[in-house]
């Protein structure tokens, strides 16, 4: 039996201008948005080639978690170089291509699976992309 991870609740503050994050400057997919009554909207997003969505929304029960709690999300790029550029491009503020040398983060690429550049969604969820190594 496979057990997939579908979908990831990201609480945010402000649904439109998380919308537009994820959907105009991140590149994701809008797959939904939806409003349950009036109180309950539903927007559903997925980064280009993943099999994992998110979700953001207001209302009850949509997102109970404080918007910014969310740390550790992580993306995998092949070409962490030109994600990082496509991000800068788009308006992102993302840091620095990074690598764990000795315990600690330094700057540029670094081996096999130890390439990172970090930022974060306007309410602070934390984001982190990763190069996979090449299939070559």
């Amino acid at each position: 039996m496979d057990w997939k991870l579908e979908l990831v609740p990201i609480p945010v503050a402000d649904v439109e201008r998380a919308k537009h994050f994820y959907g105009e400057q991140l590149g994701f997919a809008v797959d939904h948005d939806m409003c349950v009554g009036d109180e309950v909207r539903i927007v559903q997003l997925t980064p280009p080639g993943s099999g994992c969505s998110i979700v953001i929304g207001a209302g009850d029960k949509v997102a109970e978690a404080e918007p910014g709690s969310v740390q550790g999300l992580q993306l995998v790029v092949s070409d962490i170089a030109a994600a990082r550029a496509q991000l800068v491009e788009r308006g992102v503020a993302a840091g620095p291509v990074q690598h764990v040398e000795d315990g600690a983060m330094a700057d540029g690429p670094g081996g096999a699976w130890n390439s990172f550049v970090y930022f974060s969604d306007p309410d602070g969820n934390g984001w982190a992309l990763q190069e996979r190594p090449s299939d070559g």
